[in-house]
């Protein structure tokens, strides 16, 4: 899928630029793109090319423009932005069945292929994490918060297939969030628990136990609101994984 500017090579340019700066990841998914004169002075074009260039990926749903805040990176490709249109038409619970498929296949993969660094950066994201614990203000704070964890679990693997895919659904499961239909369905303690068990997997380069802390992490991480029902879609699931002897303190020695 393309999308072009009329006019001259500078404005096609620009659109380049600001596009290879998105899939390349300089400026990652989440943040913020640099304001507009320091794109101007970057490119060396003007406002107006500037502005037709960022509406331009807004449309193939790279950017999102937040008025008073900035300009968002919402995804790194198209399409991550196609398959949240698509899922957009498909119910929440099939979403989170398909974000379980999705991440337990990058925990695996990740196992056997993350790097050193990437497996510091996950180490990181975790700490991270248990420093916010900590804080009762963020105790109540959703999943969009703070993705990162599973985000570079995801990249660790290796895929740009599934970092794709992954964007995607995470952009879905967002966008409901904001709607009050998604909620963090485990106590900040359980969610320490897994991404602990999911850490010491990768980094033991353990795939059965990867695959496993994985799986029983999404069965009960996020759940689903309605008008009359609040439940996490797999907890019968989930409890039949620890009564396997898969619960994420055992994997870690605890």
């Amino acid at each position: 899928m393309s999308h072009s500017l009329g006019g001259s090579q500078k404005a096609r340019d620009t659109l380049g630029y600001l596009r290879s700066q998105i899939v390349g990841g300089q400026w990652p998914v989440g943040e913020l793109i640099p304001k507009e004169p320091e794109l101007m002075e970057l490119v060396g074009v003007g406002k107006s090319t500037i502005r037709e260039a960022v509406r331009a990926l807004a449309t193939l749903g790279m950017l999102k423009t937040v008025p008073g805040v900035g300009t968002f990176v919402q995804a790194r490709t198209p399409v991550s932005s196609l398959l949240t249109d698509f899922l957009a038409d498909h119910d929440l619970e099939e979403v989170l069945v398909y974000r379980r498929s999705l991440e337990i296949e990058a925990a695996q993969t990740a196992a056997v292929k993350r790097t050193d660094a990437q497996l510091e950066a996950i180490r990181a994201s975790y700490e991270r994490s248990a420093r916010l614990a900590e804080e009762p203000s963020e105790l109540e704070l959703g999943f969009t918060r703070d993705d990162s964890f599973h985000r570079l679990i995801v990249e660790a693997s290796g895929s740009r297939l599934l970092l794709d895919l992954y964007e995607g659904v995470m952009q879905t499961l967002n966008q409901a969030a904001e709607r009050g239909l998604v909620f963090v369905g485990a106590t900040r303690e359980t969610m320490l628990a897994d991404h602990g068990a999911l850490l010491q997997a990768i980094e033991d380069r353990d795939v059965r136990n990867a695959a496993h802390s994985m799986a029983l992490h999404a069965d009960r991480d996020l759940g689903i609101r309605t008008d009359t029902l609040e439940f996490a879609p797999h907890t019968e699931r989930a409890e039949t994984l620890i009564e396997a002897g898969l619960e994420p303190q055992r994997l870690v020695g605890e």
